[in-house]
């Protein structure tokens, strides 16, 4: 590895190839779409706290560790998973591996550490070593980078800094194409630099669907909102909730700067006005998330609770009528104008408090790991998320 970073593999030559500029132009659209709408955007940064959670989850998956999303924003907040009683320890044991590797990933991509940052200014070096510029000079140093051995982590960070140093996006947007890396990526050089181009504009259009989605349950919640009194925490507890899929009180409390018995009561009337909804259905860490975002309920596991009505047997099977209705067409993203209205000047501290949240998590799932959490007690497994909390 070291001789790799001293003396890297000379980039190759670009291929002429219609299929490669047909994917390129592709790319550059794309990304020039998804800079344009994120331009001075509202929620500029709710869409990196969900976005880097989702890009982690690609990589993770990618590198062989799958993980649901909505498992992962479960753990964040010391949610016991839904797993099948008869699910193995080892397997559990899995998807606990696999929590902690893509929130490793995370910190890859979000706060390197001293080890991690030196080789991030490698692979940059390595990237800033390419004759051509913009996506197809970083496509044909990635290939490189990893024929000559180089590892996955360091360069995907090194990619997302790239963007901003070549003007291709304003923010850092976490883009790799993770599917170019994948185990049925192409082989040949030719057909991978036409994949991973094409794995960049798919991201790159998935993430311009992602801040749509998010623009529009946001707006909905706003409007919603928007007759109480100027002093209420209302809004930015709406922004926090828009940039975490799922929250809290506790969790909101410490955002937003208030009690916890408060964020539960503002929580609750979230609920009652049909802005938020309640996924546990506990007495205790109770969470909640922004209604139209993502079906958490199918996620979550709700206590159990027997119908005292219920006789013997299974229950029937209930038979709904009526069509199922379709679900609404998210909204057009907001002009400069409209954004102006909005005041959302104590997002960027909330966010910092939810990334600060992350950092515990991954030190928590890293101790549970090498078992240093339980060498004083032993405890069932699907009780180890309990030091989540």
């Amino acid at each position: 590895m070291l001789d790799t970073l001293l003396n890297p593999r000379v980039v190759p030559a670009l291929p002429a190839d219609p299929a490669l500029f047909t994917a390129h132009e592709r790319a550059a659209g794309a990304i020039a779409r998804l800079d344009q709408a994120l331009d001075h955007h509202p929620l500029l940064p709710a869409f990196l706290h969900r976005a880097r959670l989702e890009a982690v989850r690609r990589q993770a998956a990618v590198d062989g560790h799958a993980i649901d999303p909505w498992h992962l924003a479960a753990m964040l907040e010391g949610l016991r998973l839904r797993m099948d009683h008869a699910l193995r320890i080892i397997d559990r044991g899995a998807i606990f591996d696999a929590a902690r590797a893509a929130l490793a990933m995370h910190q890859w991509i979000v706060e390197p550490d001293f080890d991690q940052e030196g080789e991030v200014q490698a692979a940059e070096r390595h990237l800033a070593a390419t004759v051509p510029g913009g996506l197809l000079g970083a496509a044909a140093s990635l290939w490189s980078w990893l024929q000559d051995g180089g590892t996955r982590p360091p360069i995907r960070a090194a990619l997302i800094r790239l963007w901003g140093k070549r003007r291709l996006l304003r923010v850092p947007v976490p883009l790799t194409g993770p599917q170019a890396l994948s185990a049925e990526a192409p082989e040949l050089y030719p057909d991978w630099l036409v994949g991973f181009l094409e794995a960049v504009a798919a991201e790159a259009r998935d993430y311009l669907e992602l801040l749509r989605g998010l623009e529009h349950s946001w707006r909905t919640a706003r409007s919603t909102i928007h007759s109480r009194r100027s002093t209420s925490r209302a809004s930015v507890a709406v922004d926090v909730l828009a940039a975490t899929p799922l929250l809290s009180a506790t969790t909101l409390a410490g955002a937003i700067g208030m009690s916890v018995k408060c964020a539960s009561e503002l929580l609750d009337r979230f609920v009652a006005e049909d802005v938020a909804v309640e996924v546990t259905h506990r007495s205790a860490r109770r969470l909640f998330g922004l209604k139209g975002l993502a079906p958490l309920r199918d996620v979550v596991r709700p206590p159990h609770r027997p119908d005292p009505h219920r006789g013997r047997g299974r229950p029937p099977i209930p038979i709904v009528d009526g069509e199922i209705a379709e679900p609404s067409r998210p909204l057009p993203l907001l002009s400069p104008v409209e954004r102006s209205s909005f005041d959302y000047s104590d997002l960027e501290h909330a966010l910092a408090q939810l990334d600060s949240q992350v950092r515990q998590t991954r030190r928590a799932l890293a101790a549970l790991m090498r078992g240093d959490a339980f060498k004083s007690a032993e405890l069932p497994l699907d009780r180890h998320t309990e030091i989540l909390r």
